[in-house]
């Protein structure tokens, strides 16, 4: 008899066992991971508020800065009341990722030789752009009736037209080379090689702002200049790859 009690009292407290087990089974789970590029979880005592999660940071802000060259410059007057003057530009992109293009003044109120002066920019690509040929691009301006000024000035990165006085249009040639074709070509530095050499990329013919990268030389600065050419040169001297930051 006293066995039989004590066997079932032992099967009672195996019950309440396995009962409480079962029960705390589901809080005793192992918490889900955050994700990638979520915050951690917050663990607060019960009763108290959780503390302010700090916002992720966000993603780069994309750059307005000037296009690599400017090729006209046509101030147009109106014919109907208001007469108004209109700048329209056109210039040359340095890659593919260029937008929104707008003329912009360089500074505010009235300059002392009565010409406007004006910066072509637009919103840079965010990321390196091969070299694959100058990208025409362009933008306008309206001068409201009555205007001060005598002349209009337009700004590129690497050159600038003036029109004077106005209307009127004025042209630049650019003869740069673009340096759609380099890959596969030898690199030579200034005066290192004559003018039309075949196979031949000359430091003097392609824009004033660049970058080549030898085999034994690393890469130092962190700016991002999407108006840099940068060529990757092979042991000989070969260009072996063409990008703009």
């Amino acid at each position: 008899m006293r066995n039989t009690f004590c066997r079932l009292a032992g099967l009672a407290v195996a019950a309440l066992i396995q009962g409480g087990l079962v029960g705390l089974a589901p809080a005793q789970t192992t918490p889900a991971r955050p994700s990638v590029g979520e915050p951690p979880p917050q663990y607060v005592a019960p009763g108290s508020e959780p503390p302010a999660i700090p916002a992720l940071p966000e993603a780069a802000a994309a750059s307005e800065l000037p296009v690599l060259y400017v090729t006209s410059v046509e101030v147009l007057r109106t014919s109907t009341d208001p007469r108004l003057d209109i700048v329209r530009v056109t210039a040359l992109a340095s890659s593919q990722g260029w937008s929104d293009p707008e003329l912009v003044p360089t500074y505010a109120g009235k300059p002392l030789d009565d010409v406007l002066d004006l910066q072509l920019i637009a919103t840079a690509p965010l990321q390196s752009q091969a070299a694959d040929g100058f990208v025409p691009i362009g933008a306008v301006f309206t001068l409201e009736e009555n205007h001060p000024f005598k002349g209009v000035r337009v700004r590129a990165s690497e050159n600038t037209i003036e029109v004077k006085p106005i209307p009127g249009l004025k042209q630049a040639d650019i003869t740069v080379d673009s340096c759609k074709d380099c890959i596969g070509k030898k690199f030579a530095e200034h005066g290192q090689a004559a003018a039309g050499q075949a196979g031949v990329v000359r430091q003097e013919d392609l824009p004033k702002i660049l970058r080549w990268i030898i085999p034994s030389r690393g890469i130092k600065g962190i700016t991002h200049n999407p108006n840099r050419l940068n060529l990757i040169l092979g042991d000989d001297n070969t260009i072996v790859q063409a990008y703009w930051e």
